[in-house]
């Protein structure tokens, strides 16, 4: 763990307290009893997880540093990746994880209650019901994702959260830029402009890392999201 805290501070400047780096230790420890059980992640090892999930996650703050990161809701979570190392660092941050796998939900709330996380909010549903919610619609400083779908498909299940004047970032690897390139139609229709395409050297990890920034210019038209499925069989152009 004390390579977690050096590689943080070299990387991001970000220095862990004690308490921190020992929620990050719990969580690894949870992840990896959990993942013998039921399959959370391919990433199995202690190095793999400090790197390509915890490092990999907290990596999003090299792009959130000019604008407010109060609220952030995390889209196809997963195993709680980017959103829970998020919230260990940054502890007022109001956070929704959203997971339709329901196992994959359980284990988020396990760990945001074996950590006592606060301003926590699992949901198991979809981004296309959440998006048509007066409860979640546009409601977020952020929108994040990682590994989740295509960019023009992306697109319409996060700008719809985000609130004007804020942004959705998606983690991709080196299909950034074309996918951003691809999606920018599909991003200004539902309220949105590309904003920057950065690719990153992140420590530990040999595959090639990128983020794709979108800034909320305009409110979501009404009929966006569409219904459960379809941004997916039938993407904007």
């Amino acid at each position: 763990m004390e390579k977690l805290r050096s590689d943080l501070q070299k990387f991001l400047g970000l220095r862990l307290s004690d308490s921190q780096l020992e929620a990050f230790s719990t969580y690894e420890q949870e992840l990896m009893d959990w993942n013998s059980r039921i399959n959370l992640t391919a990433i199995r090892t202690s190095e793999g997880i400090r790197s390509k999930h915890f490092l990999d996650s907290l990596s999003c703050l090299l792009m959130m540093r000019d604008r407010p990161v109060n609220s952030l809701i995390d889209i196809g979570t997963g195993a709680g990746f980017p959103g829970l190392p998020l919230k260990i660092v940054l502890p007022d941050l109001q956070l929704t994880l959203v997971e339709s796998v329901g196992k994959k939900a359980d284990f988020c709330q396990h760990v945001v209650n074996k950590l006592g996380l606060k301003k926590v909010t699992v949901v198991t549903n979809r981004a296309e019901a959440l998006g048509q919610s007066a409860e979640h619609r546009e409601k977020y400083d952020w929108a994040l994702a990682r590994a989740v779908a295509n960019l023009n498909v992306l697109s319409e299940y996060l700008l719809p959260l985000v609130k004007v004047g804020g942004a959705m970032l998606a983690q991709k690897g080196d299909s950034g830029p074309s996918e951003a390139q691809a999606a920018q139609h599909a991003m200004e229709i539902l309220g949105g402009m590309l904003k920057e395409v950065r690719f990153i050297d992140l420590p530990g990890v040999a595959e090639e890392r990128s983020f794709v920034l979108v800034e909320k210019v305009h409110h979501t038209p009404a009929n966006y999201p569409r219904h459960v499925g379809v941004p997916t069989k039938t993407p904007l152009k």
